[in-house]
């Protein structure tokens, strides 16, 4: 025994010295299973023999038991895995699964989004209805072509203010100088084309990109440096309110041209009855084909999409709506430029919100600013870009209203146009708490308080009850926006 155990050990001794650098290679993994073995301490001792005659095979199975172990794991994990794939698969969004229950279905998934404070634009057109209903019994006028016709016109400037402050609240941060720079914005466009002479069209450019720039500083402030969004935006009110008031000089009215290009952006109107019924016609193909590709695309990677009968009602709806208010306004002057502008607008954002990676980002920070920041997000920058936005839209949404009285005068941006843009956006349905909203609510908005304005100077009545009314509307949308997210919290949607 003595002899064998002497050759055995002369003839493996140049093997244990040719792999030392795999061994030395092999440190870290022998380090990793140090609790292991001083657990087995014991039972090594005692079979000591036993383990150095077979020490070279174990040495050369421990490999393979190391890349065994991991296999057996992932192949539990892809088990796992796949079972909650398929539970998630049959679980994604009940609401289309709901659907194709058919007309039941929408009943059950009614009394779900009730139960879960989901109510959408639903408050918003009951409301627009009961508007309709209340100021066509106290005056026939509330309806008439023309009457309608002012509303749609009107609405616009309000509007498209409302869209730069949905993305603004969007972030759960608000935006308290769109007025101003909506002043500032009319009265940069006045000073260049009338005062100085600059073609209109650059002066309008560079009205917009004034805009865009205010907002972003707006932004750095307090994206950068870390200042409340409110107190940055109120200081920012004041100062460029001074700023307009100074560019305007000491006349305080500057006249604008009416055939001009900011002039004919509320006066003119496409009066080929086809052009309005072109445009109804564009946009129910478009929802329509639109949503048929989606659903196709949906049922495509196997996850519940929305019967083809859905889509065809929902198509039929629209359509009803589109032609109802092109025939209006075709009884009238036609179709308004300054409303075509805003449903491309619309068109455009709600499509980068909803579509695009840029738009995710946004939702993410009103979710939750840190988890965006752990996600990778560039917080400052999108911050800052939302801001600019704001600043932009308002810009625009200035231009419209020095077009509505063909001139930039030192009321612009004043009085309850803020309050009016934050209403709109609210009132539509945007979230004052961020994280919820779509561009089109500025639409839905705009109208309901354009159309209570309108509603209640039919009636002449004064203007304190107006600014009372407005705001006891305001009060009732945060309200019920307050209610909402607590109905959504303890349903586990919020």
């Amino acid at each position: 025994m003595d002899k064998t155990s002497t050759q055995a050990e002369e003839t493996t001794a140049p093997e244990e010295e040719t792999p030392a650098p795999a061994e030395q290679a092999a440190a870290p993994a022998e380090e990793a299973a140090a609790p292991a073995e001083e657990a087995a301490a014991p039972a090594e001792e005692a079979a000591a023999p036993a383990e150095e005659a077979a020490a070279p095979a174990e040495e050369a199975a421990a490999p393979e038991e190391e890349i065994a172990a991991p296999a057996e794991e992932a192949a539990s994990h892809e088990v796992v895995n796949a079972e909650a794939a398929h539970d998630a698969l049959t679980a994604v969004d009940p609401r289309l699964l709901v659907r194709e229950q058919g007309l039941l279905g929408y009943w059950a998934e009614f009394k779900r989004k009730v139960h879960a404070g989901d109510l959408g634009s639903i408050p918003v057109v009951i409301g627009l209805a009961v508007i309709a209903v209340v100021f066509q019994l106290l005056n026939s006028n509330f309806l008439s072509a023309k009457n309608l016709t002012d509303i749609a016109v009107t609405m616009v400037g309000t509007g498209m203010m409302a869209v730069g402050i949905i993305f603004v609240l969007l972030l759960g941060e608000i935006d308290l100088s769109v007025g101003s720079v909506s002043g500032v914005s009319g009265a940069i466009v006045a000073v260049l084309s009338v005062t100085h002479g600059m073609n209109e069209w650059l002066a309008l450019l560079v009205a917009l990109v004034s805009g865009a720039a205010i907002g972003a500083l707006h932004g750095f402030f307090f994206a950068r440096i870390g200042a409340p969004a409110f107190a940055v935006t109120l200081a920012g009110l004041l100062f460029w309110l001074g700023f307009m008031l100074q560019l305007l000089g000491d006349n305080g009215t500057i006249n604008l041209d009416g055939d001009g290009v900011v002039g004919k952006l509320t006066t003119y109107f496409f009066t080929d009855i086809a052009a309005a019924y072109g445009l109804a016609a564009l946009a129910v193909a478009a929802y329509f084909l639109g949503a048929f590709t989606d659903n196709r695309r949906r049922a495509a990677a196997g996850i519940p999409s929305r019967p083809v009968a859905d889509i065809v009602l929902r198509s039929v709806v629209l359509a009803v709506v589109a032609f109802a208010a092109a025939y209006m306004l075709n009884q009238d002057r036609g179709l308004p430029l300054a409303l075509v502008i805003f449903l491309v607008v619309l068109v455009a954002t709600d499509f980068v919100l909803r579509r695009t990676a840029y738009g995710r980002k946004i939702f993410a920070l009103g979710g939750s600013v840190e988890a965006s920041r752990r996600a990778g997000i560039n917080v400052t920058a999108v911050r800052v870009s939302v801001f600019a936005l704001a600043g932009f839209f308002a810009a625009a949404g200035g231009l419209f209203w020095a077009s509505k009285i063909a001139a930039a005068n030192q009321s612009a941006g004043t009085g309850d146009l803020l309050m009016n843009v934050i209403a709109a956006a609210v009132i539509g349905g945007t979230s004052l708490f961020g994280g919820r909203g779509r561009t089109w609510n500025a639409l839905l908005g705009a109208l309901v308080i354009v159309s209570i304005q309108y509603g209640l100077a039919l009636e002449g009545i004064r203007t304190p009850v107006v600014y009372m009314i407005t705001g006891g509307v305001l009060l009732a949308t945060v309200v019920i926006d307050s209610v909402t997210r607590k109905t959504q919290r303890t349903a586990g949607r919020a």
